[in-house]
């Protein structure tokens, strides 16, 4: 995924979602400018997301606007809930297993099937054998018949009985180590810009605009986790695991974020649609408020 459409993808996430997911190219160019993205490279990202099953497109006038598919709108509803913690659950103590045997000639299709494995938290276990705790029956059986390979795949929900304990099965699958590292850095980095900003936006002197770009900076670096945190239940991590902490720091600097950031996306929104398309339940500073203590061993 380019660096162009992951950023296209956040603004949908964080913002358009909660406006009817539709917005016009004009007004997404000019979201996207500060960030460094011109408009021809905003347009030729928006037409791949297009092909890729994630955007489509509706004519009024001459205008162009660009709304989320069901697709779009359930990839950024997961990862909505994984990044805010909107769905916070306890462990079943059950394994959902995957195992394929997709052959040679879907090479394609099985790479890309397992990239999507990966993406939405399992482990590979062995070879064509991927588990997780969490309950993604669901999300699977869309894969499946996304890529059209229920001949090639089982999915079974089991419980794991040893001999090793769940923590081995755990260390075998995911690396929490690096993962812990990675979170580490995040938190070195942001926990100073948290601080320095806090002070800066209670005086005054920080721009919605600013705001806003602070805003989706942080949700675009911390949604790369995302790739490489299968965000366990509480029962197989660490003690102290070191994602918490991240996760806190993260909802605090966001909620901090929030209102200017939010006040900047309106203005440029509105040029093309009425607010009242917001959704009535969404308050940009509480979605983000994150189930720490669902989290906290």
């Amino acid at each position: 995924m380019s660096k162009t459409q992951s950023m296209i993808l956040t603004l949908y996430g964080d913002y358009i979602r909660h406006y009817g997911s539709q917005i016009w190219i004009g007004s997404l160019i000019q979201l996207l400018k500060p960030f460094g993205y011109n408009e021809q490279a905003v347009r030729v990202q928006v037409s791949r997301m297009m092909k890729q099953g994630l955007l489509q497109s509706e004519r009024k006038g001459n205008k162009s606007y660009y709304e989320l598919t069901e697709r779009g709108i359930s990839r950024v509803d997961e990862a909505a809930r994984r990044i805010y913690k909107l769905d916070p659950h306890e462990w079943d103590g059950k394994w959902r297993v995957v195992m394929y045997n997709i052959p040679e000639e879907k090479r394609q299709v099985r790479d890309d099937f397992r990239k999507e494995l990966q993406w939405s938290g399992f482990g590979n276990l062995s070879s064509g054998c991927w588990v997780s705790p969490n309950n993604f029956e669901k999300e699977i059986h869309l894969l499946v018949s996304k890529y059209k390979i229920e001949e090639y795949v089982h999915l079974f929900l089991s419980q794991h009985i040893g001999p090793q304990p769940d923590s081995q099965l755990v260390e075998k699958c995911w690396h929490l180590d690096e993962i812990g590292e990675k979170y580490e850095e995040f938190i070195d980095k942001y926990s100073k810009n948290y601080i320095v900003h806090q002070s800066v936006i209670q005086s005054g002197e920080m721009t919605d605009e600013e705001c806003f770009i602070e805003r989706a900076n942080l949700v675009h670096v911390y949604r790369k986790f995302l790739f490489i945190d299968p965000f366990l239940p509480k029962e197989l991590l660490p003690e102290r695991w070191i994602g918490n902490h991240a996760a806190l720091l993260f909802n605090q600097y966001y909620k901090v974020l929030s209102e200017p950031a939010s006040r900047y996306f309106e203005a440029i929104f509105q040029e093309e649609h009425d607010l009242g398309m917001k959704d009535k339940d969404y308050n940009a500073e509480e979605s983000s408020i994150i189930s720490y203590q669902d989290r906290t061993p």
